[in-house]
C-alpha cells in the first residue's frame, strides 16, 4: 500500500522543525521579523502539513496560498523546504546577495504564486485568485494568511465585502491574531475587539481557534460550503522563546549569539 502523501507531510512538517529553521536562518542572516515568523509556525504546519491540497509546485490544480503578512516570509520558506520545494542550500541563502529568498516572498519561487508584503493587499490578491478559479471551473481553493494589523487597512475590508457578496466559498482566510504591531500592541493602536462581528457583517463564516493547537487549527480549516471562511487564530508573537513572547522589540531586532543559543534551547524544549 502506498503511503498517504498528506499523512507523510504531517509527520515531516512539524512545528518544532519549522521553529528551528526560522531561528537558525534568521541568526545566520542577522535579520529580524522573528516574532512574526514564530507566531505563524503552527498555522503553516497545519496548512502545509495536510490542510491544503498540494502536489508539485507546477501543478495548476493545486490550492493557492497567499502570504499576506509577507514580512514573515522566513516561516514560509521553511515550510516550502520541509515540503521539498526548496533545497537546504537555497534556504541557507536567505537574505544573502543574489538570493531569491528576500525578507518578503516573490513569485519567482516554486509554489509562490504572488509577491506580497505591502500590508492590506493580501486579501485582494486572494479574492482575485478564488474568483478566477470559479470562472475557470476549477475546484482549487485559495488560502490567505493575514496579520491582525492588516485588518487595520481599508483595502482588506473592501476585499472582504466583495468576497462575501459573491459567496466565494473557495476562499479561506487565516488571521494571525497575535496582538502585536511594529510599533506596539494592536489594542492600543487600533482596537480590534469586534473583529469577529466585522467579518460576519461582510458575509463570512467566522471560526475562532487557539492558533497553537494544531488539531484544532486543522479542524477549523474545514471549508464552508455557503460562504467564504475566516479563521481567527489567537497566537503569541515570538511563540516558544520566553524573552521574545509578546515583546514588540522582536518585530525588527536580529539575535545575538547568546540570544540564539537560549532561543534554540527553549524552542526545542517546547512540545
Amino acid at each position: 500500500m502506498e503511503p498517504d502523501p498528506a499523512l507523510a507531510h504531517q509527520q515531516i512538517l512539524s512545528s518544532r522543525a519549522l521553529r528551528k529553521l526560522i531561528l537558525e536562518e534568521s541568526h545566520r542572516a542577522h535579520v529580524g521579523h522573528i516574532g512574526s515568523a514564530l507566531s505563524v509556525v503552527d498555522l503553516l504546519a497545519a496548512l502545509y502539513g495536510g490542510a491544503m491540497r498540494l502536489n508539485a509546485p507546477d501543478d495548476p490544480d493545486r490550492d493557492r496560498f497567499v502570504m499576506g503578512k509577507g514580512h514573515a516570509a522566513l516561516a514560509l520558506y521553511a515550510a516550502l523546504f520541509l515540503r521539498g520545494w526548496l533545497s537546504r542550500a537555497e534556504l541557507a541563502s536567505y537574505c544573502a546577495d543574489d538570493s531569491r529568498l528576500g525578507v518578503h516572498p516573490t513569485h519567482h519561487l516554486p509554489g509562490v504564486d504572488f509577491s506580497t508584503g505591502s500590508l492590506g493587499l493580501g486579501l485582494s490578491i486572494g479574492v482575485g485568485s478564488a474568483l478566477a478559479a470559479r470562472l475557470l471551473g476549477k475546484d482549487r481553493r485559495t488560502y490567505v494568511l493575514l496579520s491582525d494589523a492588516e485588518c487595520n487597512e481599508g483595502s482588506t475590508w473592501e476585499a472582504a465585502m466583495f468576497a462575501g457578496h459573491h459567496r466565494l466559498t473557495n476562499l479561506i482566510v487565516v488571521v494571525d491574531v497575535n496582538g502585536q504591531q511594529a510599533l506596539g500592541p494592536t489594542a492600543e493602536i487600533m482596537n480590534q475587539a469586534r473583529m469577529p462581528e466585522h467579518w460576519a457583517s461582510c458575509g463570512w463564516t467566522v471560526r475562532e481557534v487557539d492558533g497553537h493547537a494544531p488539531a484544532a487549527v486543522r479542524e477549523a480549516l474545514r471549508p464552508h460550503r455557503q460562504e467564504p471562511l475566516v479563521v481567527l487564530a489567537r497566537t503569541v508573537s515570538g511563540r516558544g522563546v520566553s524573552f521574545m513572547e509578546r515583546q514588540v522589540r522582536w518585530h525588527y531586532l536580529p539575535m545575538s549569539d547568546e540570544d540564539f543559543a537560549i532561543a534554540l534551547a527553549e524552542s526545542e524544549a517546547l512540545q
